[in-house]
């Protein structure tokens, strides 16, 4: 096995296998959807569960069996939440065996496809442009350009050649390589300096972190204030033990937002589950929040907007040949000229009797052969033009320089110091010979399509010998997509690193607005050039990938939210720099695994899948928050008056059941199926919070003041709690017809029945949920009480509007 890895021939099926399982896979620990146990340990015990349970003995100890009536509901979320959680990571799971990475090994002296975890120790694998690093590894042989921006942050490449290390996490950038892996699994760089920042985990999306801080609010005051109603009823007022206790409970569990957090993590796994069954995968759930409020979608050309298959149109060549070359190169017999060809019936002098422009053509064509098959480059446009020209040997003893996306150029140098390049001609040619040439390239460039120039010389003394056409088909449903994208007040921007012309008409038959307002980076050359093009353009081209990142950002400090598609390694950087990535399944390794979407299949119509799955998630959520926070801020208000007051809070703990199922858990659960497609602005929490005050403070000043009537016209605790229940119902319908607007048949359906089921079990049920039936005196109070809400709620809700569109236009 010593002398396989030494010589690069690589191990044996049997020694594979028997390093395998031995534990010395690249088989990494994914957190991914979790395991089965994991789900349900995280749901079953949790810090408000562990709070339920604490009630439910002090309610046994108490006798009052009724008042256990929010257990039946606790277990229901928390089973429905596995299951669903469960159903989501049957799906994901499945999924995820699609977007694993597979990797070139010669093992038995044979080049096999082996998946990134499958790799061992002393494997010998096979790299090129585009992958990503699985392992570390020594390189037995080859040349590539190396990126390891994804582990040091630095965009710039690092050559590699034979003996150079590679660590894991790194990508080709270009060229190929032959690599001995030395460090697999948890012992490789990359799994190492993971565990090293695992606590400095990407931060949650907006909606998460305002949930997480509810909860943590909602955690902290629970239990003093549960303290002090137990003292309060039981020291101050001399209730016993078995009265003060469902009292007290009564407030505890309507203060606990307990289906929230619940409802967020379902909510996200179901979203994932559904785009996972349309081949959308998901590297982090968050993400989809973060589409739905993109501002920005910034896409490339090749791979995005384009498939990701080139095929050459034509070559061409260069204009006035007979200044195509210096007197220094023509003198050069290893040198071809290319000229056009000449018309009809003219004659020319050729070895094989051809006329000398086409010998000469086919000339370049043959040095263009040698040299695709010299350089390592294994790119879509080099394989396209592979495929376009005869099989030729390579140019020996060449010096040769892969592509490199920041000078847009290959390069190999011959012996005897020739130098050839094939690029953008942009990047390669004099100022005179790119003049002259200027016309054939726009030509081609307004038809879409891609020019690329073989040339020799460096400098203003390089020179044309033949020009490449080449083109990609738009991608099916493209121009659909962009159409609605825009529709819903989506920016669409085109990156590229292509000619501006031919971006730019590409982008037009894409349907991308203002794909005319077109610019050439290079001439970006500022950081205020860039911030001042990224509101006057919708194109860019010639963009290296710094200046990709550069153009993120400078969106991103207009205080937008970006999204930035790509499937090249090009595209990484600023992939990383945005506020979403998206990578196509047909793009290289590299941009998939540092994605957070990959859209496995490719097809570019799942990004407005993805969108709208995420506004249903932030619109159904921000609704059903605005329902659990109105009952959470009410039950905490009157829980401190009635400290303060010292008087026994109104409400049963089934009371506060009955309402919870109808106002919150089952309308948030239906309105939660249907799609909502209206997108968010402004904060989650600022939101959520307006919306439940006006309704918290209703119920809050009616429910208090009638408790102070009650008194002042005797009337007895029994119809107090009912009356309270009924005019806390009332403002959790009015809300709840509010937040469902504008209104269509399902929610219409939804609202009548949660009132009916609530009447229904009001009455049927009303041993069980204790609502008593109202002396004369009860239901006059109620009703004044019930009137006076109508009115109040729509008052506060006029005033919380006005304060907080004030306050948004005030931190604007």
């Amino acid at each position: 096995m010593a002398e396989n890895q030494k010589t690069g021939r690589g191990l044996t099926s049997a020694e594979a296998e028997q390093l395998l399982l031995s534990g010395q896979g690249n088989e990494l620990p994914q957190e991914g959807t979790g395991s089965v146990k994991s789900i349900v340990i995280s749901n079953v015990f949790t810090y408000f569960n562990g709070i339920f349970l604490l009630l439910a003995i002090l309610l046994i100890i108490a006798r009052s069996y009724k008042s256990l009536t929010f257990l039946p509901i606790i277990i229901a979320n928390t089973a429905l939440g596995i299951a669903q959680q469960l159903y989501a990571k049957k799906v994901l799971d499945k999924l995820a065996l699609l977007d694993v990475s597979e990797y070139t090994v010669i093992r038995d002296g044979k080049n096999v496809k082996v998946p990134s975890g499958k790799l061992v120790l002393g494997d010998v694998i096979r790299l090129e442009s585009g992958q990503q690093i699985p392992a570390d590894a020594v390189v037995v042989s080859g040349y590539a350009g190396v990126n390891e921006s994804l582990l040091t942050g630095e965009a710039d490449e690092i050559q590699k050649s034979e003996g150079s290390e590679l660590k894991s996490g790194s990508f080709v950038a270009s060229g190929r390589l032959l690599a001995k892996l030395t460090h697999v699994g948890k012992d490789s760089y990359a799994a190492q300096l993971t565990e090293k920042a695992r606590e400095a985990k990407e931060a949650p999306s907006e909606m998460i972190r305002d949930v997480e801080m509810i909860i943590l609010i909602a955690g902290i005051l629970v239990i003093p204030v549960g303290g002090l109603l137990l003292y309060q009823g039981m020291a101050v007022n001399g209730h016993p033990f078995h009265v003060a206790v469902p009292s007290m409970v009564s407030a505890v569990t309507g203060m606990i937002p307990e289906g929230l957090y619940l409802l967020v993590t379902v909510a996200l796994a179901m979203s994932a589950a559904r785009l996972a069954l349309g081949k959308v995968m998901l590297h982090d759930m968050h993400s989809i929040e973060t589409l739905a409020r993109v501002d920005v979608l910034c896409v490339d050309k090749t791979g995005t907007i384009t498939s990701n298959v080139m095929k050459v149109t034509e070559f061409f060549d260069p204009a006035d040949p007979s200044e195509a070359l210096d007197s220094s190169a023509s003198s050069n017999p290893s040198v071809p000229s290319a000229s056009s060809e000449p018309e009809a019936g003219t004659k020319g002098d050729s070895a094989k009797g051809e006329p000398a422009a086409v010998a000469e053509r086919k000339d370049a064509r043959e040095l263009l052969a040698s040299y695709v098959s010299t350089v390592p480059d294994a790119n879509i446009t080099i394989e396209a033009i592979r495929a376009a020209v005869p099989r030729r040997g390579t140019l020996e003893g060449s010096e040769v320089q892969p592509f490199d996306s920041s000078v847009k150029y290959s390069e190999v140098r011959l012996p005897d110091g020739t130098l050839y390049r094939l690029g953008a001609p942009e990047y390669l040619l004099s100022e005179k010979a790119l003049a002259r040439n200027q016309t054939l390239i726009d030509q081609r460039a307004m038809e879409g399509k891609r020019v690329l120039a073989l040339s020799e010389g460096s400098g203003q003394k390089a020179q044309p010998l033949l020009f490449i056409a080449l083109e990609n088909e738009i991608r099916e449903h493209a121009q659909e997509t962009f159409q609605r994208f825009t529709e819903e007040g989506v920016r669409v921007v085109v990156i590229s690193g292509d000619n501006p012309l031919t971006v730019s008409k590409v982008a037009g038959k894409a349907g991308i607005p203002n794909a005319d307002r077109y610019v050439d980076a290079a001439s970006l050359d500022t950081d205020q050039k860039i911030r001042d093009a990224v509101d006057r353009y919708a194109v860019f081209g010639r963009v290296k990938p710094e200046q990709k990142k550069a153009l993120v950002d400078a969106f991103r400090s207009k205080g937008l939210k970006v999204a930035m598609t790509g499937d090249g390694v090009n595209d990484i950087i600023a992939m990383k720099a945005a506020d979403c990535s998206v990578a196509m399944g047909s793009g290289s390794d590299a941009a998939r695994q540092a994605a957070q979407v990959v859209l496995l299949d490719s097809d570019f119509s799942h990004m407005h899948d993805i969108v709208l799955e995420g506004r249903r998630d932030i619109n159904n959520i921000t609704r059903s928050a605005m329902l659990f926070l109105y009952k959470n801020i009410f039950s905490l208000l009157l829980a401190v008056f009635s400290i303060i007051g010292t008087f026994m809070y109104p409400l049963r703990p089934t009371q506060v059941s009955l309402i919870s199922t109808f106002n919150i858990g089952l309308p948030a659960f239906l309105l939660a199926l249907e799609p909502n497609e209206k997108k968010q602005h402004g904060s989650f929490i600022r939101t959520t919070l307006f919306g439940a005050m006006p309704p918290a403070l209703t119920s809050f000043f009616s429910i208090a003041t009638m408790v102070l009537f009650a008194q002042l016209f005797n009337i007895s605790q029994a119809d107090v709690s009912t009356a309270s229940t009924y005019l806390m119902a009332l403002v959790g319908f009015l809300i709840l017809l509010r937040t469902a607007q504008p209104l269509n048949r399902w929610r219409i359906a939804v609202i009548v029945g949660c009132v009916l089921g609530f009447l229904v079990a009001s009455d049927y049920f009303s041993g069980l949920f204790e609502m008593k039936s109202l002396s004369l005196k009860a239901w006059a109070l109620c009703l004044v009480f019930a009137l006076a809400q109508v009115t109040v709620m729509r008052w506060l809700t006029q005033l919380f509007s006005w304060i907080e569109v004030h306050t948004e236009t005030k931190r604007q």
